[in-house]
């Protein structure tokens, strides 16, 4: 059974029986959550809606630019984000493989990664060294490599249907010390990104983790915090359990929830909000910036005759919406890209894919996914310039990138 059909029956179980909750420490009080910090790891997060965040991302940025030179600053600024998309992330990381054997796949300044797209940009940022085991990811691996199905009652009684410990185990194999120390590397002495995007479902808000200042901490606690946020960024709700962060304020316990990102946004650059405060602390920036995003989902939408039945509607309406707001959050990135003046160059699964889909992490669908977005990497992959529908119709072709 798909997920969101599962997931649509679940609401209808709930609106008719009542189910005890798991038990959990209280959630961080919303007059606090400014104050909360994990022990040992303080200053790890920006909540994007506040503008002491913004303020805090602000200068943690003019920290950074004290190991700049002359040469990167006359040098292009390249930022990479990574949208959702649960296993059509086979797309964006076929697609990343391909550009790098091509041999034009720039460093990146900046990656983001929300969902599957959190699983990928770890990768992405270190660059070729480990495309081996971003490919692996994305073509060896199958559902049971991912989750592990608790069955319906037993997972209407948990925190969601699937218990996803393989998929935490799978991380942890690829995420070790070693990985933490380039990714500070990266971070401390090149001024590089990395952040990753999950929802505080307790506050309904999104949380952006700097995962080069977690790694450059450098403790056995900062790499788990580190593989933990991966995993909730890719743990969708009611599907999978959420993952339960450990905060403190004034010396008491509490629980943070964190589910996908997804949940709030597909996708996401940088806070528009950032802009402003950075011109306000006179930052200089490159001339030269260029955005690529990746959606890990087709844009057009899918004609689909649809059941007259309860469970068909809303799965259909959830579907229609999850693909909706995608197109969404790329018309806000792309405002925000014209209004700072930097490039808008957008890549997402063309409507000529037609690999069957039989379930969910099905690896021959990522294989074939995979292959697809490769051969796009490696020939010379067209952007586009603008959203879906800004300019031109979700089928036309787009233009070249320059």
């Amino acid at each position: 059974m798909p997920i969101l059909f599962r997931l649509t029956f679940i609401f209808l179980i709930f609106a008719l029986v009542g189910c005890s909750s798991l038990q959990r420490k209280a959630a961080v009080p919303s007059q606090e959550m400014g104050q909360a910090q994990i022990a040992g790891l303080s200053s790890v997060r920006y909540m994007v809606a506040s503008q002491s965040s913004i303020d805090q991302m602000a200068e943690d940025i003019q920290t950074g630019f004290k190991v700049r030179d002359e040469k990167t600053l006359n040098a292009p600024a390249n930022y990479l984000s990574l949208s959702g998309g649960g296993d059509d992330g086979a797309y964006g990381a076929g697609l990343l493989i391909g550009w790098a054997d091509r041999g034009d796949r720039p460093q990146f300044n900046l990656v983001t990664g929300i969902s599957t797209g959190a699983l990928i940009a770890p990768f992405a940022f270190m660059g070729r060294e480990y495309d081996p085991a971003l490919r692996e990811v994305y073509t060896k691996y199958g559902p049971r490599d991912i989750f592990i199905e608790r069955g319906l009652i037993s997972g209407i009684l948990s925190d969601g249907l699937s218990d996803t410990s393989p998929l935490f185990q799978l991380i942890s194999k690829y995420i070790d010390q070693d990985f933490l120390k380039k990714v500070a590397n990266e971070y401390t002495s090149k001024n590089r990104w990395l952040l990753i995007g999950t929802t505080n479902l307790d506050a309904g808000v999104p949380v952006v983790w700097n995962m080069g200042k977690i790694a450059s901490i450098g403790t056995p606690e900062a790499l788990e915090l580190f593989r933990k946020i991966m995993l909730a960024s890719a743990s969708i709700p009611g599907a999978f359990s959420p993952v339960m962060f450990d905060f403190e304020v004034s010396g008491q316990s509490f629980h943070e929830m964190h589910v996908d990102g997804g949940a709030i946004t597909q996708v996401f650059l940088y806070p528009s909000a950032l802009s402003q405060k950075v011109k306000d602390l006179d930052l200089k920036l490159q001339k030269q910036r260029n955005a690529y995003i990746i959606r890990n989902a087709r844009l057009d939408p899918e004609w689909r005759e649809t059941q007259r039945g309860t469970l068909s509607i809303i799965q259909r309406a959830i579907s229609s919406l999850i693909q909706t707001q995608g197109v969404g959050d790329l018309y806000r990135i792309y405002h925000t890209t014209q209004l700072d003046g930097v490039g808008f160059n957008l890549a997402y699964i063309g409507s000529d894919f037609k690999f069957p889909h039989k379930t969910e992490f099905d690896t021959a669908y990522m294989q074939a996914l995979f292959e697809y977005g490769y051969k796009q990497g490696l020939s010379g992959k067209e952007w586009q310039k603008y959203p879906p529908g800004y300019k031109r119709g979700f089928d036309d072709a787009p233009s070249k990138a320059n």
